[in-house]
C-alpha cells in the first residue's frame, strides 16, 4: 500500500490487440553498460542496453519515493541480461518452461543468496514495452518477503506494478492491463480459495493457459484491494500481510483479512467486467544522470561467461558446463569462468573441485569476491598450515572490501577468527556486522551468541539467541536456535553460580583461588533443560559429509554433518553407547568423540524424528579418511 498522497484517476479500457514488433541486429555484439546500480548486458546495441539501464533507474527512483522503508539496494549485483528474441531468452530460460505447453515467459527474476539476475525479452513493444523490467524489478524488491508472502500476491503485486508510467514529474501507477482484463473475461475465474493456495509446483504457475488466467486474475485481485483500500481508507492487504507473516495460512488470512471469500469472488467477477479502472498518480522527480553510465563492448569469451554464470545459477548444468568448456578453450585464463567452474562443482556437491577453481581463480587476481569468499569458506573446513589458514583469512578480508554489503564474508571472517581463537572482539563486531546486513538471518545470530560464550558473555548469548526464536520461520530454524538456548543458558547458569561463590569466598575473606573450582565443580549439577521426547519416524538413512558442530554434554552429543550444501542437525543422548568405526585409516588410542570429529568426513547413520522441531537421532559413525 503507497504510504504518500495519491492522486486517484479513471481511464476508459479499450481492449486491442497487442503489436510485436521484432527488434533484431544483424551483428550479435554484445554489450555491457553499467549503471550506478544495475549492469545491463545485451546483444542488442548500446542505444538500447542504455534505455534499459535508464528504466531500472527510473524505476527504483520511483519505488524509493513510494517505499521509503523498503531497502532498494540488495548486497549483491543486480545483472540484467536482455535478448533480443524468444530463440535466445529459451536458450538461457529455466528447463521447466522448455516443456511443451508450458506458460511462455516475457522475462523472469532469478535472485539467489549470492547475485540477482534479470532476464528479459526486447521483442516485446506495444503501450509498456518496459512492463518487464518493472515486473521484474517488483519481484526484486520483493524477494525479501518470500518466505511468508503467496505467489498470488507476489505475481498481483508484480502486475499491478509493471504497467507503469514513468515521467519527468510524475508517474502513473496500477494503470489497468487490457491483455488481463481480456484474459479474465474470455475464462472463468479461478475458485479464489484455489488462487490463494497456488504455489511453485502448481500447474496454474506453469502451463500456458492456466499460468495466464492464474496471472491476471491475481492482478485483478490486488488491483480491486488497492483501490478500494484507497477508497475506503482501509488496509486489507496490509493487514493480511501480517496475518501471513505471523504464520496463518494464506485461506485463512485472507478469510480474516477480506470477509466472505464467496462475496469477494462475485465482487471480483463484477470488477473485470466494469467499463473503466481507476489507477494512482503520484508526483515525484525521477531525473538520471546517463552521461555516469559506462558502455564497453564484450568480447565473445566474457559474453559466453555471463550466460554461463546464469545457467550454472539456473540449474542448466549441463548447458553451463558446455559453454564453460568452449570459453577456457579460446581463454584458459578467463576468470570469471573459472569462478563459475567452482559454482557448478559447489552446486553438485563436489567441494573439493569447487575449491581448486576458486583457488584458481583466486590466484589469477579475480576481483570477484565471491571468488574470494567461496575459496575460503570451502577452505575453512581442510586448511590445516599456517600459510593456508593465512590465505583463508586475506580472502575473507578481500571479500569484506571488495563488497562491504555481502553479509556472508562477515559472518565466515567471523567465525574463523572465533575458530582460531585470536581476537574475538573483531570477530564479535564481523558477526554483528552480518548480523545488520541480514537481519533475517538466523545463523548470523547464532554464530554471534557462540562467539559471546567464548567470550565468557552467557547472558549476553542468551539475549541473542531469545530475540532470534521471533525470526525463526522453520522448523529447522527453531530447532536451532531452540538446541543452541538451551546450551547457552547452562553456560550462563554456570557462569551465576560460580560468580555467587565468588561472592561468599570474598565476603568471608578467604583465599579461593582454587577452591572455587572445586566447589563448582563438585556442586549439585545444573539442572538441564527437558528436551523433547524423540519419536522415530521412518527407516535408517544414511549420509556422507563433513562433520561440524560438535558439542558434548555428557554424556549427550550433538553435530552437524553437511553434505551436498546441506546441514543436517543430529543428537545422540549417550555417545559413550554410539558404534564408531573407521574406513581407510587406523585410529590411534581411543577415541574423544568431543574432541576429535570435528571437520571430520563420515558417513552417518540416523533415524529421522516424527517430530520436525526435533533433532533427528545418531545411530552410528563412520569416520573417513
Amino acid at each position: 500500500m503507497l504510504r504518500l498522497k495519491l492522486r486517484l484517476l479513471t481511464l476508459s479500457i479499450i481492449l486491442v490487440a497487442a503489436s510485436l514488433t521484432a527488434a533484431r541486429d544483424k551483428t550479435e555484439t554484445w554489450v555491457q553498460v553499467t549503471s550506478p546500480h544495475f549492469v545491463v548486458v545485451t546483444n542488442s546495441n548500446e542505444k538500447q542496453a542504455r534505455r534499459i539501464a535508464d528504466q531500472f533507474e527510473r524505476m527504483r527512483s520511483v519505488f524509493h519515493v513510494a517505499f521509503p522503508k523498503v531497502q532498494m539496494d540488495p548486497g549483491s549485483p543486480i545483472i540484467v541480461i536482455a535478448v533480443k528474441d524468444d530463440k535466445e531468452f529459451r536458450a538461457l530460460e529455466p528447463q521447466a518452461y522448455l516443456a511443451k505447453g508450458s506458460l511462455k515467459l516475457g522475462g523472469l527474476f532469478l535472485r539467489t543468496p549470492d547475485k540477482n539476475y534479470v532476464l528479459m525479452r526486447l521483442d516485446a513493444e506495444g503501450d509498456h514495452p518496459y512492463s518487464v523490467v518493472y515486473h521484474e524489478y517488483t519481484h526484486l524488491l520483493l524477494s525479501k518477503s518470500a518466505e511468508w508472502m503467496p505467489l498470488w500476491l507476489n505475481e498481483g503485486l508484480a502486475e499491478f506494478y509493471q504497467n507503469t508510467d514513468i515521467h519527468e514529474k510524475d508517474a502513473a501507477l496500477g494503470e489497468p492491463s487490457g491483455d488481463n482484463i481480456e484474459w479474465l473475461r474470455q475464462n472463468r475465474l479461478i475458485p479464489l480459495e484455489t488462487l490463494f493456495a497456488v504455489d511453485q509446483n502448481s500447474p496454474y504457475y506453469h502451463q500456458e493457459n492456466k499460468g495466464s488466467i492464474f496471472y491476471a486474475e491475481s492482478w485483478a485481485l490486488v488491483h480491486f484491494i488497492q483501490v478500494n483500500d484507497f477508497k475506503e481508507k482501509s488496509q486489507r492487504l496490509v493487514d493480511y500481510s501480517t496475518l501471513l507473516q505471523q504464520k496463518v495460512d494464506p485461506v485463512t488470512a485472507a478469510t480474516r483479512a477480506f470477509g466472505d471469500l464467496k462475496k469477494l469472488q462475485y465482487q471480483l467477477e463484477g470488477y473485470v467486467r466494469q467499463g473503466s479502472f481507476s489507477y494512482f498518480k503520484m508526483a515525484t522527480t525521477t531525473e538520471v544522470d546517463d552521461s555516469a553510465f559506462k558502455a564497453q563492448v564484450l568480447p565473445g569469451p566474457q559474453a559466453d561467461a555471463v550466460r554461463a554464470d546464469f545457467l550454472a545459477y539456473n540449474e542448466r548444468f549441463s548447458d553451463a558446463q558446455a559453454l564453460l568448456d568452449h570459453i577456457l578453450q579460446e581463454d584458459p585464463n578467463n576468470v570469471p569462468a573459472h569462478e563459475t567452474k567452482g559454482l557448478l562443482e559447489f552446486r553438485q556437491g563436489h567441494l573439493e573441485d569447487a575449491r581448486k577453481w576458486y583457488g584458481q581463480a583466486v590466484q589469477l587476481d579475480s576481483q570477484s569476491y565471491l571468488a574470494h569468499y567461496y575459496y575460503a569458506a570451502i577452505s575453512m573446513n581442510s586448511s590445516s598450515g599456517q600459510s593456508e589458514q593465512a590465505q583463508v583469512e586475506n580472502s575473507l578480508r578481500a571479500a569484506t572490501k571488495l563488497n562491504p554489503s555481502f553479509a556472508p564474508a562477515f559472518d565466515r571472517l567471523a567465525v574463523f577468527l572465533a575458530m582460531q581463537t585470536k581476537d574475538l572482539d573483531e570477530a564479535h563486531m564481523m558477526g554483528l556486522t552480518a548480523v545488520s546486513l541480514d537481519p533475517a538471518n538466523i545463523g548470523y545470530r547464532v554464530n554471534v551468541a557462540n562467539i559471546l560464550m567464548q567470550m565468557r558473555r552467557g547472558q549476553d548469548a542468551v539475549s541473542v539467541l531469545r530475540f532470534a526464536t521471533k525470526l525463526a520461520k522453520t522448523p529447522q530454524e527453531s530447532q536451532m536456535i531452540d538446541n543452541m538456548l538451551m546450551r547457552a543458558q547452562e553456560y550462563a547458569e554456570r557462569q551465576k553460580r560460580y560468580a555467587d561463590e565468588e561472592k561468599v569466598f570474598a565476603s568471608n575473606g578467604e583465599d579461593h583461588g582454587s577452591t572455587v573450582t572445586t566447589t563448582v565443580e563438585s556442586s549439585a549439577p545444573v539442572p538441564r533443560l527437558k528436551r523433547r521426547d524423540f519419536v522415530a519416524k521412518g527407516p535408517h538413512r544414511f549420509v556422507t559429509g563433513v562433520l561440524k558442530g560438535v558439542h558434548c554434554d555428557n554424556p549427550g552429543l550433538d553435530l552437524t554433518v553437511t553434505a551436498n550444501g546441506k546441514d543436517l542437525s543430529l543428537h545422540t543422548d549417550n555417545y559413550f553407547k554410539l558404534p564408531f568405526s573407521t574406513l581407510g585409516f587406523q585410529p590411534k588410542g581411543d577415541l574423544n568423540p568431543c574432541l576429535e570429529l570435528d571437520k571430520r568426513p563420515a558417513k552417518v547413520e540416523y533415524v529421522e524424528s516424527a517430530d520436525p522441531a526435533v533433532a533427528a537421532q545418531l545411530i552410528s559413525v563412520e569416520l573417513h579418511k
